[in-house]
């Protein structure tokens, strides 16, 4: 292969993509097309810091009606790239969600998304009032686009891959010492 040949993006396989924005209250969810191209919003779920197992659940119920072939969620972190407790509730929910499901979750920085899906919200037409309930959905469409885009243009997967380790495994390996 020549090197003009390395430098092009590679084919991007089929399957459908989802992103997810965590927050404390709600957790936003998008799809993608099969083919990688547009992301939709598809459901708020209800998330409670004391009792994250519902919305836990129910991310995982959409995984499996979905079946996507990758799963990104947003990693909030400060303009100068720092993390706080919301990118370690990411974190979290990014370990507890690949224990649960067999799709290859991906933490992708999402500076600002909440603040462009304001503003999209904004430009459609919607008042301010109206955008908390689905603000969340519109975010994890913002950071899908972006991922579906990076993908797009380098051929490459964006963000940093969480582990799968499972609970058993965690037993297993404890087992092992």
């Amino acid at each position: 292969m020549n090197p003009v040949e390395q430098s092009l993006p590679q084919p991007i396989p089929r399957g459908v993509r989802l992103a997810i924005d965590v927050g404390a209250v709600r957790v936003g969810v998008a799809a993608s097309d099969p083919d990688g191209i547009l992301a939709t919003p598809v459901e708020t779920v209800q998330r409670t810091e004391v009792d994250p197992e519902p919305a836990l659940a129910r991310v995982a119920a959409i995984v499996e009606e979905r079946e996507p072939a990758r799963i990104y969620i947003g990693l909030p972190r400060t303009l100068k790239g720092k993390e706080g407790p919301a990118a370690t509730a990411a974190r979290e929910f990014a370990t507890a969600l690949a224990r649960r499901v067999n799709v290859a979750i991906y933490l992708v920085d999402e500076r600002l998304t909440t603040v462009v899906a304001h503003q999209a919200l904004h430009s459609s037409g919607r008042k301010m009032k109206s955008h908390r309930s689905v603000i969340d959905q519109q975010a994890a469409v913002e950071i899908l686009q972006h991922s579906l885009d990076v993908e797009k243009s380098t051929g490459r997967v964006p963000g940093i891959v969480v582990s799968a380790q499972r609970e058993d495994d965690d037993e297993t390996e404890a087992q092992g010492r």
